[in-house]
């Protein structure tokens, strides 16, 4: 790399939606980025349109290898380990408890819940262990998009908010874990994203437009992006610990 990158970034969703924006932000400010996802097709179209700073690394990121690869990827593309995680992949799942198809609710799980926990976990180690040396010269920090479902139940998406409950809580656990060794979690929770989530999600039209038609304008990953830039560019001592971020007319969930 022709310049040394300013921070060293993991980014897992990397393909589309929140993930993608945060790791095009990333790279724009001067960062270096790995960024996981399953579509080897996309990441190399970003690798070819972002340039040095970005790296691919395709994969599930439920899976250890795929996780264990992330960061050995960081030293070996940018000279030295990550500083900075984004647990970001994930996958919806629409539907309430009495008529979610529970059938897919193990791969939710997976994705959602251990994937992203065994990034947190990973992560934590590295970073408590960087930070005995470096805090506070400079930050360390795991970001975590959970989502306003995780706050506040809502029936058409508890079989998905049910995941995301469980994941604000190992954010907040981990948070007050390393936290005092000078590492920052930060729990960023979206309202109504405008992405791919929906229709992976399995929302019909119907549901989709009545978010637009209640709520709109809505959240473009790009604007998650911005939030995330901002709370890990604050200065190592001080910390958004709990973000939550709605479309303005997004009275709830």
């Amino acid at each position: 790399m022709s310049q040394k990158a300013a921070r060293i970034a993991i980014v897992t969703g990397a393909t589309s939606g929140i993930g993608e924006a945060t790791a095009r932000r990333f790279v724009s400010e001067g960062y270096a980025v790995i960024g996981g996802g399953r579509r080897g097709e996309r990441l190399k179209a970003l690798e070819a349109e972002l340039g040095e700073r970005f790296v691919g690394v395709e994969g599930d990121s439920a899976e250890e290898g795929v996780i264990d690869h992330y960061f050995s990827e960081a030293r070996a593309a940018f000279g030295a380990d990550a500083d900075l995680v984004v647990v970001n992949a994930g996958r919806g799942l629409g539907g309430s408890v009495k008529d979610g198809a529970l059938d897919e609710f193990e791969d939710v799980l997976k994705v959602n819940v251990v994937g992203a926990t065994l990034l947190m976990q990973k992560a934590a180690r590295l970073l408590a262990e960087r930070q005995e040396k470096h805090y506070p010269g400079k930050a360390a920090d795991i970001v975590v998009i959970g989502s306003v479902v995780g706050r506040m139940v809502s029936p058409f998406s508890a079989i998905y908010g049910s995941t995301k409950f469980a994941i604000h809580a190992m954010a907040e656990a981990l948070r007050r874990e390393i936290g005092p060794k000078g590492v920052r979690v930060t729990c960023v929770a979206p309202g109504i994203v405008v992405s791919g989530f929906q229709d992976v999600a399995g929302y019909d039209e119907e549901l989709v437009q009545s978010f637009h038609d209640k709520f709109g304008p809505l959240l473009h990953g790009e604007d998650i992006a911005e939030t995330i830039s901002h709370v890990v560019g604050l200065p190592p001592h001080v910390h958004l610990s709990d973000v939550v971020v709605r479309p303005t007319r997004q009275d709830y969930p």
